[in-house]
Formats: structure tokens, C-alpha cells, sequence
């Protein structure tokens, strides 16, 4: 070419570099499940009503799963059954004593975890530390420290901090276009989230760590973080006083 020319490319000649694929982690490809229905809020007073443990398959089809109804030896609140419809005297009737159900949950968990099988729980530290207490309750050997754990809430929080709107799982699922039937029942809620940690592991592929093991250890930083901005919200509203702080442990208190 010579100075002072340049070339003309047409349309036709033109082709666009070829975009990067982005594969999903291979974690997707079978994951756990995990969610409790409760008496209450408390992690370490409060009791397991059902539970459930599932494996998903890389489409969210449920694989194996298995559920349990406990009786928890103490009443459960209107409120509590208000929210995922178990009576006291349904549990009575129907439940099966609560060191073995409890007893049960933990061997179904680590199975999974000694598999290697990343486990999903929304909200992780609320199940898995309610789960802590009840094992102690019960003379059980607790899971002190489960690892992989995938918690769709701090994922979602921290790749779509600014998105305004409640955080539930029933908002979330619904963002993320995975039906929730059966809100608050332990084997729906915990489908729903398994299938809200794919479709964040799909959307957010590019950014993600590849292995589960480095999901988990990156999680216990954006809890903290999470928690920390949480706390300086609640103060600055005045919802906490300024010496309190929210826990950030994750993902188990």
C-alpha cells in the first residue's frame, strides 16, 4: 500500500473475531441439596421439623432425594406451621423422634461431602447451623465445618450487588426464571435453590471460579463483606446500634 492510501474493507469480506466460550464450572454437573423446615429462626434453640437432601443432575433434574419428618419434642408455634404447615400434632402422629432424623441428615450430608459433591443451601449458615446445634442437642457428631457449600444468596449478592428488591428465595427464582412451587416446604425450596445455583453458574460462567472448592473458600469473604455493608446500613437507619454487628461466618455459625 502505498503512503497515503488505505483499503476499503465491504461488508461481505468482513467476518467478526469468534466471542470467547465460556463453559459453566463443572460443579454444576451434580449437585446436593439441602433445606430444613423449623420450629423458629433461632439457630441454636429452635428444632428441625422436615428436611430434605437431594442430588440434581447438570439440567436440574432430581436424581435422588430423600425427606424427613421429625418430631421435634416441643410444640411447634403457630407461626412456624403458619409458614410451612406442619402442626404439633402432625409431627407427634407422623414424625419419627428427632435424634434419628437429625442422626439420619447428617450421614445423608456427609456422604455427599466425603464424595465430593458440593452441597447447595440458601442461606447456608442458618440450615447448617441449626443442623450443628440439633446434632449436639442429640449427641450427634455434628458437621463442624462443610466445605464445598454453595449458597445461591451470597453468589447472587455479590455478582448482582445493585439489583434493588428482596433477596427470599421466591424473589430470587423468580429473577433467575426457576419456578418455586411450594414455597417453604424443605423439598422445594431446596430443588429451587439447586436450580437457582445453576442458572447463577450459567449467567455468571465468565467470573466464577471453576472449582467448588474455590466458590467456597471466595463465599466466606463475600458473607463477611455482605455482612459488613449489611451492618452499616441497619446503623446508619438506625435499626442497630452502632456496637452491634451482624455475623458474617459462613458457612456455618
Amino acid at each position: 500500500m502505498s503512503e497515503g492510501t488505505h483499503t476499503v474493507i465491504g461488508m461481505d469480506q468482513w467476518r467478526p473475531e469468534p466471542l470467547p466460550l465460556f463453559q459453566t464450572p463443572e460443579w454444576v454437573k451434580v449437585i446436593g441439596v439441602f433445606d430444613l423446615e423449623t420450629t423458629g429462626v433461632d439457630v441454636t434453640t429452635d428444632r428441625i421439623v422436615t428436611a430434605h437432601v437431594g442430588l440434581l443432575d447438570a439440567g436440574g433434574a432430581v436424581i435422588r432425594a430423600r425427606d424427613w419428618l421429625a418430631d421435634p419434642g416441643v410444640a411447634i408455634p403457630e407461626g412456624a406451621t403458619a409458614i410451612h404447615g406442619i402442626t404439633t400434632d402432625r409431627a407427634r402422629d407422623e414424625g419419627r423422634p428427632a435424634p434419628e432424623v437429625v442422626d439420619e441428615v447428617v450421614g445423608a450430608l456427609r456422604a455427599l461431602l466425603d464424595a465430593g459433591i458440593p452441597i447447595v443451601a440458601y442461606n447456608a449458615p442458618y440450615d447448617f447451623s441449626l443442623l450443628k446445634y440439633e446434632a449436639l442437642r442429640h449427641g450427634v457428631g455434628p458437621i463442624d465445618d462443610p466445605s464445598p457449600v454453595i449458597d445461591p444468596l451470597v453468589v447472587d449478592k455479590a455478582y448482582d450487588r445493585w439489583r434493588r428488591g428482596k433477596r427470599t428465595l421466591s424473589v430470587v427464582a423468580a429473577h433467575y426464571s426457576v419456578r418455586l412451587e411450594g414455597a417453604h416446604e424443605a423439598s422445594a425450596d431446596a430443588v429451587a435453590a439447586g436450580r437457582v445455583a445453576q442458572a447463577l453458574a450459567e449467567r455468571f460462567a465468565p467470573w466464577l471460579p471453576t472449582t467448588a472448592g474455590e466458590l467456597h473458600t471466595r463465599q466466606i469473604a463475600w458473607a463477611r463483606a455482605q455482612a459488613a455493608s449489611l451492618t452499616d446500613y441497619f446503623i446508619q437507619i438506625g435499626r442497630l446500634d452502632p456496637e452491634d454487628r451482624l455475623d458474617g461466618s459462613w458457612p456455618i455459625r
